[in-house]
């Protein structure tokens, strides 16, 4: 119980570095280079006012993609599971992902908020080392009142799977699968 409680918590010193340094790489930088190109369209909007206009819609299209980076970034922190529904907010994981998964949820089945965060945090990590091309599925809400996923691909940190699930009293189980890859099964119980 000590070790599970010191990897999670070890863990999340590392998501948050990692936070900090996509901040720093990604939006930080996008800022600093608008900045820049601010005071150039300034100074660019008497002398030459058609490269002033050009440089402007650039910086129209960097603003756009700092916005996405920034939201792409927070659904990562804490997803907005409430607003889209755990089946949505797994499917948009694996879209984002480049995964093709099916994500089937049982009429009725609910699971608490700690319960959707974890598991989707856990599918967001096991899809981030799937395989291009790789198939995932997730079932919510089985005659079991489980919720269940299942990714092949490697290198997954099993360590951290392993406590989210189970500290929400679930199960995690990692075959073998071909060409040195891992078939990583999880269910957790919604109740």
């Amino acid at each position: 119980m000590r070790g599970s409680r010191k990897r999670l918590l070890v863990a999340s010193d590392a998501d948050r570095r990692r936070f900090e340094r996509e901040l720093h790489e990604g939006v930080q930088q996008h800022l600093v280079a608008l900045a820049v190109n601010l005071q150039l369209a300034s100074e660019l909007t008497d002398a030459d006012p058609a490269a002033a206009r050009e440089l402007l819609a650039q910086m129209g299209r960097d603003v756009q993609q700092a916005l996405d980076e920034t939201a792409q970034l927070a659904e990562r922190i804490y997803p907005p599971l409430a607003a889209r529904g755990l089946g949505a907010a797994l499917r948009s994981a694996a879209a984002d992902a480049g995964v093709r998964a099916s994500v089937e949820v049982a009429g009725g089945s609910t699971c608490g908020p700690e319960v959707a965060a974890a598991v989707y945090l856990c599918w967001a990590e096991a899809l981030e080392h799937a395989d291009a091309g790789a198939e995932a599925t997730v079932t919510i809400g089985d005659e079991e009142a489980t919720l269940a996923f299942d990714v092949v691909g490697h290198g997954v940190r099993l360590e951290r799977l392993h406590d989210r699930v189970e500290a929400l009293g679930g199960r995690l189980t990692v075959r073998s699968a071909s060409g040195g890859r891992s078939r990583v099964s999880a269910s957790v119980p919604l109740g």
